[in-house]
């Protein structure tokens, strides 16, 4: 057992680079469980291991009395005497326990603990390693699942990738290689974990930092970032340098580098806005493709509200699918985004009509809401009103063709009138 346990503290100091006085540590503390098993629970029990040669002995440190009132705490003291003269009650003598057959009980327990130990070193390296690596993006291979958790070979370690940092419109097979942020590196109950995501804002902030210079160098700043992973990103970009387009230079010659980013986030959709201080700009900008007028939008900056109002054709292209492109503005801007149709057109319409309708009303001398109805059927002038047949005015209206015709009668009247001097 000697020669065999120096080989494996060689083995795991040498191969494993794992220190031989924490090794030891460990085997001995795995020992002294095992020896109290095998011993009982002996006062002051230790193990004492020579990291040279590999000896292991048990000791223990009974209290020396007269009389013995606990076996596995005191020793009496005439056996005391033997093992080491001079003693008297209340001393204490340490004294060789280790048992005939230790040695072979010893082996399978140092394995053991060598390679708990081993793991736990990996462990700690792991943390070390990464601990300052949370922000950066790491690439791995799909090793297993645990539900719906993935777990990720990064090389040496591993990482996981919950549920909740999962892109839901992705799947992954084992063997998969993926790219995914590094959320934190926790140091948990169950040892180090390397936290990884794909849905985070921050991983298309670092893939932009990667493939956009002028991001990396700071001539380009992403000033906002807002994600529905798996559907939609908005990222507003700025630059102080008024030579530089920082729209134009994320998107690339072609598209090409925006082209990347939307490849490596399986076709989610990307929008790159100009950041401006001024809300009425930025909120303009943002909700693109539709287009709004300056003059259609109210900030409330006490309250950082901005109420959007569009007219029909633009509504569902500012409020976007679900919602979507209008909750994104809001949590790119930071404020509450409201988008509503804008009713002044229609207002502005229905006065007219109102207005055409009472004036009808007053030259053919019939009730207001008759003349609306005549407008609603396509009725909306005396003259056309002079050429139709009293059945088509009863039906539009909802009155009689005796009314009917009377209204006809008074439509002609007035055409013919109307119509008189011009043919003078």
């Amino acid at each position: 057992m000697t020669t065999e346990l120096t080989a494996l503290f060689d083995y795991f100091e040498k191969d494993k680079g794992m220190s031989r006085e924490k090794v030891i540590e460990a085997v001995e503390r795995a020992l002294l469980s095992a020896a109290k098993k095998r011993l009982g629970p002996l006062r002051e029990m230790r193990v004492s291991i020579d990291p040279i040669k590999g000896d292991m002995r048990v000791f223990t440190k009974p209290l020396v009395v007269e009389t013995v009132t606990n076996k596995w705490e005191q020793l009496p003291v005439e056996v005391a005497q033997k093992l080491k003269a001079g003693v008297v009650p209340g001393d204490e003598v340490e004294i060789d326990v280790t048992p005939r057959d230790f040695g072979r009980i010893a082996a399978q327990t140092a394995k053991q603990a060598m390679m708990q130990s081993l793991r736990q070193a990996e462990k700690e390296m792991m943390y070390d390693e990464f601990k300052d690596r949370a922000g950066e993006i790491v690439s791995g291979v799909v090793r297993r699942f645990e539900k719906s958790d993935v777990l990720i070979d990064l090389g040496k370690f591993e990482g996981l990738m919950p549920s909740k940092e999962r892109v839901q419109t992705e799947d992954y097979n084992i063997g998969d290689r993926v790219r995914a942020y590094v959320v934190a590196v926790e140091n948990g109950v169950r040892g180090p974990e390397i936290i990884l995501s794909r849905s985070h804002p921050n991983f298309v902030k670092r893939l932009f930092e990667s493939e956009v210079t002028e991001i990396a160098d700071h001539t380009v700043q992403i000033r906002a970032i807002a994600r529905e992973a798996g559907y939609r990103t908005k990222v507003a970009v700025y630059s102080a340098d008024s030579k530089v387009d920082p729209v134009g230079a994320c998107v690339g010659l072609k598209g090409a580098r925006v082209k990347n980013i939307v490849r490596e986030l399986n076709n989610e959709k990307v929008d790159i806005i100009r950041w401006s201080d001024n809300p009425k700009e930025f909120v303009k900008e943002a909700l693109k493709p539709a287009i709004i007028a300056e003059a259609k939008i109210t900030v409330d900056e006490d309250n950082k509200r901005v109420t959007v109002r569009v007219n029909e054709e633009e509504l569902s292209k500012a409020i976007g699918r679900r919602g979507q492109n209008a909750r994104l503005t809001s949590r790119l801007m930071g404020w509450d985004v409201q988008v509503e149709r804008d009713e002044s057109a229609h207002e502005q319409f229905v006065g007219k009509v109102a207005r055409e309708a009472a004036d009808m009303a007053a030259r053919l001398g019939i009730a207001e809401d008759i003349a609306a109805k005549l407008m609603e059927g396509g009725l909306n002038s005396i003259d056309l009103l002079a050429e139709v047949e009293p059945a088509d005015v009863a039906g539009a209206a909802g009155v009689s063709e005796e009314d009917g015709a009377a209204i006809i009668a008074k439509a002609k009247e007035i055409f013919e009138r109307e119509a008189a001097p011009a043919q003078g």
